[in-house]
């Protein structure tokens, strides 16, 4: 097996004959948001000393760009608030400047996009998901219980003036933006922005009660299709959206459907926590540690393996299930622990 800074080793296919080749690591459990669907008010984060070094995750993630992963996207938590990241983002820049790696890319909730956005530019960054679920700022502010949309409206300006391509990310919740979604679909192909809509998923404890917040996205798309002409198109990201075009306004329209129509069939895609869990599923608790095995040698000869046997395990899909009786999360650990 060949070392992670070298030639590629042989790819990832797991049981399925589904080849792996896109990554997303979180590089922190911690966020400067509290989003009522994602984290209780009062979390608990880890010690900061359970978490991998940026070495550690430079090296980590490098190990998967030598067995052919190709997409690695940074996620968090928000990434950006992890002291030091823009060490890491240039330290994997390298890949892409060797061409084993096509793609370097961020989920993130803007709130520091504007202190970044050009040295994300500098570093090969060129698209990035923005979390962003109404533009009506007393709202906003009621969602994520800490942040600020005037400061997300300037980080996303900043990306576009820095040359970077700006996805935004909205969670679609019952009684709160569902009324706004079409403006919100009209606001950002206004701006050169793609939209997608996600289903709220049940991982984690949380404040609110997630069978009050769950709007299908299928009743969505029906009621976004009595005002607007929607046509499905091949266009892919290397994640699970499934895409429209908006031909009123232009622009494309991804929904994402871990409830009402999954995406497991084509799943190219791994997780490892900022802790060196590597989940094979977002919807499974099924997970491999690959922090022993990372600091049990400087070779990376264990890691690898350890990756592999883990890769062998990735299931077919995953049983995500709002469950109304108990109302208890399907997964137990948050989303900001998994990597968004």
């Amino acid at each position: 097996m060949t070392s992670p800074t070298g030639a590629s080793g042989a790819e990832m296919i797991d049981p399925f004959g589904r080849a792996i080749t896109y990554l997303r690591v979180s590089v922190t459990d911690r966020c400067d948001f509290r989003c009522v669907y994602c984290m209780a008010e009062d979390m608990t984060f880890l010690p900061k000393r359970d978490l991998l070094t940026l070495e550690e995750l430079d090296r980590l993630a490098s190990a998967f760009v030598a067995k052919g992963v190709k997409k690695l996207r940074l996620t968090g938590g928000e990434p950006l608030v992890r002291k030091n990241i823009m060490h890491l983002v240039r330290s994997l820049s390298r890949h892409l400047q060797t061409g084993a790696l096509e793609e370097l890319t961020l989920t993130t909730n803007g709130s520091q996009l504007a202190r970044f956005a050009g040295e994300l530019a500098d570093c090969g960054v060129k698209r990035l998901n923005v979390s962003l679920d109404t533009l009506d700022a007393a709202k906003f502010k009621q969602i994520t219980r800490w942040g600020e949309l005037d400061k997300v409206m300037g980080g996303i300006r900043a990306a576009q003036a820095a040359g970077i391509r700006v996805k935004l990310n909205a969670v679609a919740l019952k009684g709160f933006n569902e009324i706004e979604i079409p403006s919100m679909i009209e606001w950002a192909h206004g701006e050169g922005l793609d939209f997608t809509l996600i289903e709220t998923m049940p991982m984690g404890e949380i404040d609110e009660d997630r069978t009050d917040q769950y709007l299908p996205l299928r009743q969505v798309r029906e009621q976004l299709s009595e005002r607007w002409t929607l046509s499905d198109i091949p266009y892919k990201t290397g994640g699970p959206a499934r895409y429209v075009e908006v031909a009123e306004t232009g622009g494309r329209l991804g929904f994402i459907t871990p409830m009402t129509h999954n995406f497991c069939e084509s799943c190219n895609r791994v997780r490892v926590t900022c802790t060196g869990t590597l989940y094979m599923c977002l919807g499974q608790e099924d997970a491999a540690d690959l922090r022993a095995p990372l600091r049990a040698s400087e070779g990376d000869e264990l890691l690898s393996n350890a990756i592999d046997e883990a890769i062998g395990r990735k299931p077919k899909g995953h049983d995500f299930i709002i469950d109304r009786a108990t109302r208890r999360p399907s997964v137990s650990r948050h989303m900001s622990v998994t990597g968004g």
